[in-house]
């Protein structure tokens, strides 16, 4: 168990406050200005200690590194237009079960990405058009 910190607490509820997955810059660009002596180093080095705890996940984009709240197995949708990532509301149990049928081996969990263009981007396309 790591010791208490403000700043911890501070990036925790940030990131529980957020429907979506933010990178670090970005929560350390919404708390800079609670915390003016806080570094991104330490944003980093907390988020990364969140994740070692399985408090929060760690999701690579394209390069990128944003943080989900939700620590469990679940899917997620990539936009290729806003970048936005959005969790699915499947839970990936007729997947799962699929597999079961086909390997002699223990399946713990199961997650899939999704990959297009997200509602809003659509709707803006869609918009355009007409």
């Amino acid at each position: 168990m790591i010791k208490y910190s403000r700043q911890r607490e501070a990036i925790r509820k940030q990131i529980s406050n957020r429907g979506d997955h933010p990178t670090a810059e970005t929560l350390y660009a919404e708390l800079k200005g609670d915390f003016p002596n806080l570094s991104f180093a330490t944003v980093y080095r907390n988020l990364n200690q969140l994740v070692e705890q399985g408090e929060i996940a760690k999701i690579n984009v394209g390069g990128a590194t944003r943080f989900d709240y939700d620590p469990l197995p679940h899917s997620h949708f990539f936009c290729r237009k806003c970048g936005a990532v959005i969790d699915m509301p499947e839970n990936d149990s007729a997947m799962l079960l699929a597999a079961h049928e086909g390997f002699s081996g223990i399946i713990e969990a199961c997650t899939s990405n999704f990959y297009g263009i997200c509602p809003e981007c659509a709707a803006e396309a869609k918009k355009r058009s007409n």
